[in-house]
């Protein structure tokens, strides 16, 4: 059960007291990494006092928080618990991802330009190893990414490794019809889902992605080291695991048999866990989290942090900046480019005013939540038009 304090009526605007943030911070980069949840450091501090004790954890304890944790990331995707890993980041999931999809000689694996490098190297590793071709979709000067993105997809096309929103700007992806077009070519289809996932509807059920992974320290507000990986159920029965844990195996739960060694794996995603998954600590602050998360909603998150970018989008166009259109964009997240460009002068600005966003390319990324308020989107505008 959630921390009582975190049962907070969604029709409030503000959610900051919920969150260590200090007065005077104007945080507006939940893209690089979320504060952190009061309920959320709470278990933390809690779980690490166990660790002094460990004559009171039984077996069932290095399974069971783990399996509540599944089911809340299941909610959260409209998956079901048997589809989710639990992996330390998403360039593990990638990499796994990469090992299990088919991938012959002279077939293309279609990314999108300026992609985070996590979903990258890995692609680019197997089209070494199997003499494939990586192709990068330009981005566009305007508009969303979906259109290119679904010319590009074609009757070589192997795997369509892509996100939901370009993670520099907020530019959107149209997953589910990406997604159709993938099928359409006998493609797989591999999202990730690190700046949408917990901000935004996504829907694994419509969707049908062979592999999802997202990080659980942005926008599921979560800790560092945890992370997901959704796999769709032909992957379930036959995938290959990265490596190959004592957890994983049928039988694991049965401490004094554990030298009857098994073929077989638990069922589900679970053979993908990672080794070590139990994450006492970890486990406990991401379970906080995503009950917080699921309490407020994905929509209503999504909402809310909207009015935001839109206030951040208007105002910017005020002050002479380019930002990216609503229309093209995911609600969450948005990309400024200032008339004068992002020089010393304005990021110091920035540092001096105590508001904290991210420089990346030529834009800044805004990237609120619903600690913030209309208030904090006015400091960072007014800093933008002193320095236009």
């Amino acid at each position: 059960m959630a921390d009582e304090d975190t049962w907070l009526k969604t029709t409030e605007i503000s959610q900051r007291d919920l969150f260590e943030i200090p007065e005077g911070v104007t945080y507006l980069n939940c893209a690089n990494m979320s504060p952190q949840l009061r309920s959320v450091t709470r278990a933390g501090v809690e779980a690490v006092r166990a660790k002094a004790s460990p004559w009171t954890v039984g077996a069932a304890d290095w399974f069971a928080p783990t399996e509540r944790l599944r089911r809340l990331f299941a909610q959260i995707i409209n998956g079901d618990p048997d589809g989710v890993a639990i992996v330390p980041s998403v360039s593990y999931g990638i990499a796994l991802a990469a090992a299990n999809v088919r991938v012959a000689r002279g077939q293309s694996m279609v990314l999108l330009d300026g992609e985070f490098p996590s979903n990258v190297y890995a692609w680019h590793e197997l089209a070494r190893c199997r003499d494939a071709v990586v192709r990068t979709i330009a981005q566009p000067s305007d508009g969303g990414w979906t259109e290119p993105l679904l010319q590009a997809i074609d009757s070589t096309t192997a795997v369509v490794s892509v996100p939901n929103c370009h993670w520099t700007d907020g530019r959107l992806v149209d997953l589910e019809r990406v997604a159709a077009a993938a099928r359409r070519a006998g493609a797989a289809l591999v999202i990730d889902g690190s700046q949408s996932v917990g901000a935004y509807p996504l829907d694994v059920a419509s969707i049908q992605p062979d592999f999802l992974v997202t990080v659980g320290y942005k926008w599921l507000l979560g800790p560092y080291g945890l992370a997901y990986l959704y796999a769709a159920p032909r992957w379930r029965s036959s995938g290959v695991p990265l490596e190959h844990s004592w957890l994983t195996r049928a039988g694991a739960e049965n401490f004094s048999s554990l030298s009857a060694y098994s073929d077989s794996y638990r069922p589900g995603a679970r053979r993908f866990d990672a080794g070590e998954f139990p994450q006492f600590v970890l486990t406990v602050m991401a379970t906080a989290a995503l009950e917080q998360v699921l309490v407020w909603d994905v929509k209503w998150i999504q909402d809310a942090i909207s009015t935001l970018t839109s206030r951040a989008e208007n105002g910017a166009a005020q002050s002479g900046a380019v930002a990216t259109s609503g229309s093209d964009r995911i609600g969450h997240l948005i990309g400024i480019r200032p008339r004068s460009g992002v020089g010393g002068d304005l990021i110091s600005a920035l540092a001096a005013a105590n508001v904290h966003v991210s420089v990346r390319g030529d834009a800044i990324r805004v990237a609120p939540h619903v600690f913030n308020t209309e208030a904090d989107i006015d400091r960072l505008l007014d800093v933008l038009r002193d320095h236009s």
